[in-house]
């Protein structure tokens, strides 16, 4: 080790240094003197003053070495002090560089976040901070760099090694350097208080919803302090009675003056009996006045809550509520209270007197009541109905499922409704059956509890009746009773639909057929259009005899028809074709006495998964329909679409005539 090394760092190795080589240079002078031709007694005083002075430089520099031992030494105890003080705080301490990175923390902050010492010091200050809270404390850092601010403390939120965030409290102080006042390194106190947080948020909370609560159900708080010499009101209190903030603070008494002569008793009568420990609170319902003069009911509940040695009260807090609608609605009652027996009796009149069947049921589902309308519909007396349960009298299935049409109740806190049905069947004893549109309502006491159901219904058979006629003519054509163009359009599409997604491509999944008559003009020339619709009719029903159940078929308008054969070959195509050729062909249609001749030509295409959209598929059997007039009349076209079958490959275009 150095003599540098042994005498330390700072000021005191310097001085020791200087020291020691003044008394090397003395010695060395005294050495060079001894050479120079100097009298006895001045060579004798140099050495003396040179031992003197190299003694002395000696000392000094023992005594310079001691001290820095010293010091040494109470440094490693500071630290040792220091370090020991930090692996054994309860709050969570750690040393940071100006750059954010963790140079040392102790096991407390790893604790608090979740990880081991290794990890967190590997990490830096801004990777473990809320991102949210990344900005806070910049200012204060900003500060430290510029040497404005020494000590730093303030709440922001750190990441947990599982990324749950934790409140923490953050303090501390930059260690800078003696002789520049740069700053080092940062070191900081971290205390969880997260709990803190979490308390303080939940009184906030409940402050919140107690001030919320009070405002929203109208009430204002009183508090009556002896030793602050008065009672005060909130904003609410005040407000209630047209007062504005502190206006009637003070007088413990004047609330007293404000009461209705009538009402005064009665507010002294609770204020004694609860003095007196009669009762638990103090409460009475009375009339104020207001600041501008008319009278509100008032509600004041209130209680004792802290009395003197001699019983005296001391302290008392209550609320006030604004009741004047409830006690207006209670006169109100009391007037509807008279009348609702006769409302009653009305209403019992009104239900046996209209035109719709009315049962009720209470909660177990028997029957209390039954107008004369529901004992016609369902064939029961009201004396047989009553007391029984609902399906010995009322039994309503689904028109289309069969299925019965349960009297569900409703479920406890879900929103009540009526529910509604246009399509039940209600099924008598002797098994014969009435269309009817039904309405259930549940019945719901003041406390919601369910009490049993009201079933309004009517005799639906008729309007039934007309909607499936009018549903019908909406489908179907008025002349033939086939379906009309637009119906067929959408069951076609449903087809060219069904193939795109089936995906065949090849040989038609089912064919389409757009027939048109042959010198059908020359009937309704002739014979009028009496008898061009006759014929029409004729023509459908010769089509729709030479067809299967499951093809369908269409007058697309005029004397135009379309058929779907389904799941059809063009070979099979073609023979159901030529059977509606000869069909219409061999019709002996006579009007007036007067026989008339038609036929038909049939333009004929695949639906396929590529034969495009349903206009397209109408417009190529229509060019074939008019190649196959072209050809001759009284023939079948197929349509060119580019695809040939097994089927098509003998004639995959040409028309062929009726005679072949």
């Amino acid at each position: 080790m150095t003599l540098r090394g042994i005498i330390g760092p700072g000021p005191h190795k310097h001085a020791a240094l200087a020291l020691l080589v003044a008394g090397l240079a003395v010695v060395a002078a005294a050495l060079v003197l001894s050479g120079l031709d100097l009298g006895a007694q001045a060579l004798r005083l140099c050495l003396q003053i040179s031992v003197a002075v190299t003694v002395c430089a000696l000392f000094a520099a023992y005594l310079f070495i001691g001290r820095i031992s010293e010091d040494r030494r109470q440094i490693t105890d500071s630290e040792q002090r220091f370090r020991r003080a930090m692996e054994d705080s309860a709050i969570g301490i750690a040393i940071v560089g100006l750059d954010g990175r963790i140079l040392q923390t102790n096991p407390a902050f790893a604790a608090m976040l979740g990880y081991s010492r290794e990890e967190i010091e590997a990490l830096t200050f801004f990777q473990l901070t809320h991102p949210d809270d990344v900005q806070i404390g910049s200012e204060t850092m900003a500060g430290l760099k510029a040497g404005t601010v020494d000590a730093f403390h303030f709440e922001k939120r750190y990441l947990k090694k599982d990324g749950t965030p934790v409140w923490a409290h953050l303090a501390g102080s930059v260690i800078r350097d003696e002789k520049s006042g740069r700053p080092l390194y940062l070191v900081s106190q971290i205390e969880d208080i997260d709990a803190r947080k979490q308390a303080e948020a939940r009184i906030t909370e409940a402050e919140t919803r107690w001030n919320f609560a009070l405002a929203g159900a109208g009430q204002g708080v009183w508090d009556f302090d002896m030793r602050k010499g008065g009672t005060t009101y909130s904003s609410a209190w005040v407000k209630m009675l047209g007062y504005g903030d502190g206006e009637l603070d003070g007088d413990p008494d004047r609330w007293l003056t404000m009461i209705h002569p009538d009402d005064c008793a009665t507010v002294a009568e609770a204020d004694r009996a609860h003095l007196a420990g009669e009762t638990e609170f103090f409460e009475a319902e009375f009339r104020m006045r207001h600041k501008d003069g008319h009278w509100i009911w008032i509600l004041d509940r209130g209680k004792a809550i802290e009395r003197d040695a001699g019983g005296q009260l001391v302290r008392a807090i209550g609320s006030l509520m604004d009741i004047t609608r409830r006690k207006q609605a209670e006169e109100r009652l009391i007037v509807s209270a008279a009348m609702l027996a006769d409302e009653k009796e009305r209403l019992r009149v009104t239900l046996q007197s209209i035109g719709d069947a009315v049962i009720c049921t209470d909660a177990a589902n028997r029957v209390t009541f039954m107008n004369p309308v529901a004992e016609k519909l369902t064939g029961v007396s009201s004396d047989d109905a009553l007391g029984k349960t609902l399906s010995h009298v009322y039994w309503a299935v689904d028109e289309e499922t069969g299925h019965r049409i349960g009297m569900t109740r409703p479920v406890t806190g879900e929103e009540t409704r009526s529910d509604q049905n246009s399509r039940a069947v209600l099924i008598r004893r002797d098994d014969t059956r009435c269309s009817i549109r039904q309405v259930v309502s549940p019945i719901l006491n003041e406390r919601t509890e369910f009490c049993g159901l009201v079933i309004v219904f009517q005799d639906f058979t008729d309007a039934r009746a007309l909607q499936r006629q009018l549903a019908h003519a909406a489908a179907h054509d008025a002349l033939t009773g086939l379906a009309n163009r637009s119906s067929f359009i959408r069951a076609m599409e449903g087809m060219v639909d069904q193939a795109r997604k089936d995906g065949t491509a090849a040989g038609g999944r089912h064919q389409f057929m757009f027939i048109d008559l042959d010198h059908f003009k020359l009937v309704n020339d002739t014979g009028g259009h009496a008898a061009g619709d006759a014929l029409l009719k004729r023509v459908a029903d010769a089509v729709r005899g030479v067809l299967g159940p499951e093809d369908i078929v269409a007058r697309l308008g005029g004397d135009e028809f379309a058929v779907i054969l389904k799941s059809a070959s063009t070979t099979g195509a073609r023979i159901a074709a030529r059977s509606i050729i000869d069909a219409i062909t061999g019709l002996n249609f006579t009007w007036d006495g007067r026989p008339h001749g038609i036929g038909a030509s049939i333009g004929l295409t695949a639906i396929r998964a590529n034969c495009g959209e349903v206009d397209e598929i109408i417009a190529r059997a229509d060019t074939a329909c008019y190649a196959a007039k072209a050809a001759g009349r009284g023939c079948v076209s197929v349509a060119p679409d580019g695809k040939v079958s097994d089927d098509d490959r003998s004639e995959p275009l040409k028309p062929f005539a009726a005679a072949s």
